[in-house]
């Protein structure tokens, strides 16, 4: 049975969505601030934490911080009602693996729980050169290796991936990211490639001026087997 830690300050959001997850089997720890967040997570190894940005005492940044620096291998989504990209670029910058905006319809931040927990467990592969995506098991691998990424950033890497012959937009890669979820300055994207080259091997995305980003399969280490 996974664990959940659930950090959400606002009691009925809290049941409503604690229940739902309860009936999908999760095992959940539920707190509504970040002090009792940090002390749960002391006393008990979880698999995904899922946390609201305004809370009080440490917020909810805060404990992704904490989470980053005691339990890496953790899985992170952050639920918020502040949907500015200045927060979301931070979220993503201290590798949150989902950020959704609030108010968010229970099933789908079921989903996004499932398709996390599902990537982040590891899958062997056979060591093969280059860079190799598994699209079912939402991972990368260079030479056999997994690539440390977030669910965002492997999304955006598959989609570059998958059609090199192809410049696509901002707007485009928000779309297969997010869906029409996401509500802000199509610039999100340019936080996610700069971070996505920072952990590929050789810089295999070209950026396109005026119009977008392409993948580069030009390169050695990009071309797969």
């Amino acid at each position: 049975m996974k664990k959940i830690l659930f950090m959400e300050d606002e009691p009925t959001i809290r049941e409503v969505l604690a229940e739902y997850m309860k009936m999908q089997n999760y095992e959940v720890t539920e707190v509504q601030d970040g002090e009792e967040a940090v002390k749960a997570l002391e006393g008990c190894p979880f698999d995904m934490a899922v946390l609201d940005i305004m809370v009080p005492k440490k917020n909810g940044l805060e404990v992704l911080s904490h989470i980053r620096r005691q339990y890496p291998d953790m899985a992170v989504i952050m639920l918020t009602a502040l949907g500015d990209e200045q927060t979301q670029v931070k979220a993503f910058n201290a590798y949150a693996d989902d950020y959704i905006i609030k108010p968010v319809s229970p099933i789908i931040l079921l989903k996004r729980m499932e398709t996390i927990l599902r990537r982040s467990a590891r899958t062997p592969v056979q060591a093969e050169h280059g860079l190799v995506i598994q699209k079912e098991a939402y991972q990368a691998f260079y030479n056999g290796k997994t690539l440390e990424l977030t669910l965002s950033e492997f999304l955006l890497l598959q989609t570059l991936y998958e059609r090199p012959t192809q410049v696509f937009t901002r707007e485009q890669l928000i779309l297969r990211i997010f869906n029409e979820d996401y509500i802000g300055n199509d610039r999100i994207i340019d936080a996610h490639i700069k971070n996505l080259r920072k952990k590929l091997p050789q810089n295999c995305i070209r950026t396109v001026i005026g119009v977008g980003y392409q993948f580069d399969a030009s390169q050695e280490t990009c071309g797969g087997k």
